[in-house]
C-alpha cells in the first residue's frame, strides 16, 4: 500500500459512483454552454494557471458554495483538479446533494494541459 492508499481507495469507490469525462469533451460542453467547468484544487494551484471560463471552489467549500454558483441540480458540472481524484471526491458529493449532472474530468488538469487544451494564469 502506497502513502496515499485510504485515499486512492477513497477514490476507487467514488468512481464507481460517477461518470468521468475526457478533457476534450470537457472542453467541447464548455465551448458549446451545455456544461460548467468547476475547479476543484486549492486557490494557490488555481492562481498559478486554470482552464479558461472556469469557476474555482475549492473541495473544502464546493459543497458549501455550489448552491450559489450553481442553482440548477439540472446543470452539467464537471469538477476536475490536479489529478482526477479530488473531482470524483467532490462529483460524488455533489450527486449526494441532488445535482443530477455532475462529471468528473479524467486525469484532471494534468491531462488537460497534456492534451494542449488552453489555460489561462
Amino acid at each position: 500500500m502506497g502513502e496515499h492508499a485510504r485515499f486512492e481507495k477513497l477514490v476507487a469507490e467514488a468512481k464507481k459512483n460517477i461518470t468521468e469525462i475526457s478533457p476534450p469533451e470537457a472542453a467541447a460542453k464548455s465551448k458549446s454552454g451545455e456544461g460548467v467547468i468547476v475547479d476543484v484544487r486549492e486557490k494557490d494551484e488555481w492562481d498559478e494557471e486554470h482552464i479558461p471560463g472556469a469557476i474555482h471552489l475549492s473541495r473544502g467549500t464546493i459543497e458549501l458554495d455550489i448552491e450559489e454558483k450553481v442553482p440548477d441540480s439540472n446543470a452539467m458540472i464537471i469538477c476536475h483538479c490536479g489529478g482526477g481524484g479530488r473531482s470524483a471526491l467532490a462529483a460524488e458529493s455533489l450527486q449526494k446533494m441532488g445535482y443530477k449532472n455532475v462529471r468528473s474530468m479524467a486525469g484532471g488538469f494534468k491531462a488537460w494541459k497534456a492534451a494542449a487544451l488552453p489555460v489561462t494564469k
